[in-house]
């Protein structure tokens, strides 16, 4: 029995670069940085200060007042997404009745509720258990984000969260394929949402001597795959999609934006923090996802890549993209959304996969901002600081978390 097609209908994004398609995706081929010094606290002890941070976010856009005190800054990220990805594909809220049971929630999310976890810690000190708010274990588990989007679409399908830290959100949009291409469901809204821009975010990434310290120049700090690069910069907001089964698209006249064809995931089995140095199990969730999708790897014309802007990871993931694609890893079209927006950790994923598709609606290959000293462990075209015309019919989306965990998807063009 042949397995059912699955095409993305809808998209929605909260980032530091814009919450509006369109100007979101203008930002980018403009080469903006979202990546700023922190407002939201004073980071002035901190080894590193900057950050991609969704300055301009107001949930009372999205979302009553009221019940904007009852989710967790991530939750709300993920609902505004959703909120915009379910307009985008022209559903309605609630959905129609039929379709209610048959749509479902997968939401990755690596640290969930930080915010509330740090207030509600800070309240148990200062004040006693008495103080404690009734909602916090409503507002920090990581499922609030899809039980919250679920509740909005009144979607009675499979309903989970995802994590698997910065592999989660496409972990999640994996789940969400399989559990469609079974029979399952006939839509999913999936991705990933994250709000770790917090104290306690801030100070256990500098604590793992993870992060950028280009305090002075914020806008330069995210280099992937430049010899200079120094770490990661911390980043939050949302992308959420809406997965759809093909006829039930075609049967309600939907804009179809892409089809997935293709899921892999795997386990470095190596180090909990570090890659491996080889990108051994990145190469392994590429090789899956390939054959998922049944391409060679010469079809694949670009790749989004996790591109981090760690000494290691980028190293890593150059060296799986040669061992996966040999000589074509030279004529392909590589780059890292993160030179711009910043690292959104479990919501990176989604984010990205949505500037992938809006590349491939547009012909154009979106750029690696930063890359100024070429690093000779880093030698493949990675579309260096500024995006060229290029026509994308089939690409890959790659995520790796701490953990070991590496998640990869495949889209084409759909005609």
């Amino acid at each position: 029995m042949s397995r059912r097609r699955v095409v993305i209908t809808g998209m929605g994004l909260v980032t530091s670069l814009g919450e509006d398609l369109e100007v979101f995706w203008q930002n980018i081929i403009e080469g903006k940085s979202g990546i700023e010094r922190i407002q939201r606290f004073d980071p002035e002890p901190y080894a590193s200060q900057i950050g991609g941070e969704c300055i301009s976010f107001d949930p009372t856009k999205y979302i009553e007042r009221k019940e904007v005190k009852r989710l967790d800054r991530f939750a709300q990220f993920a609902v505004a997404a959703a909120l915009m990805a379910g307009e985008n594909a022209g559903l309605s809220q609630p959905l129609e009745s039929d379709d209610q049971p048959r749509t479902g929630v997968i939401i990755g999310s690596g640290i969930g509720g930080l915010t509330e976890l740090e207030e509600q810690h800070i309240r148990l000190r200062d004040k006693g258990p008495s103080k404690v708010s009734a909602f916090t274990i409503p507002k920090l588990m990581l499922n609030a984000a899809s039980g919250n989007i679920s509740l909005r679409f009144g979607a009675r399908g499979i309903n989970t969260g995802v994590a698997t830290a910065c592999a989660s959100a496409t972990n999640a949009m994996g789940d969400a394929l399989r559990a469609i291409q079974s029979g399952s469901v006939d839509m999913m809204f999936t991705g990933g949402a994250e709000a770790a821009l917090t104290p306690l975010g801030v100070a256990s990434f500098c604590a793992m001597k993870a992060l950028s310290r280009r305090n002075d120049d914020p806008h330069h700090a995210s280099r992937p795959f430049d010899k200079q690069r120094d770490g990661f910069v911390m980043a939050e907001g949302s992308g959420i999609l809406v997965f759809e089964e093909l006829e039930h698209a075609k049967r309600r006249n939907a804009t179809i934006l892409a089809e997935v064809i293709g899921f892999g995931a795997s386990a470095d089995s190596y180090h909990l923090t570090a890659p491996h140095p080889e990108g051994a199990g990145a190469a392994t969730a590429i090789r899956y996802a390939l054959d998922d999708a049944g391409i060679s790897p010469e079809q694949i014309d670009y790749i989004n890549a996790h591109g981090t802007s760690t000494p290691l990871g980028d190293i890593g993931e150059t060296k799986a993209v040669k061992a996966v694609f040999g000589e074509h890893a030279y004529k392909l079209a590589i780059s890292s959304t993160k030179s711009q927006l910043g690292h959104l950790l479990g919501a990176s994923g989604g984010v990205e996969l949505i500037t992938t598709i809006l590349g491939m609606q547009k012909g154009i290959l979106p750029p690696t901002m930063n890359l100024e000293v070429p690093d000779k462990q880093c030698d493949l075209d990675y579309v260096p600081n500024k995006p060229r015309e290029g026509k994308i019919d089939y690409a890959m989306a790659n995520s790796f978390g701490f953990g070991g965990h590496n998640a990869c998807l495949v889209i084409k063009r759909y005609e």
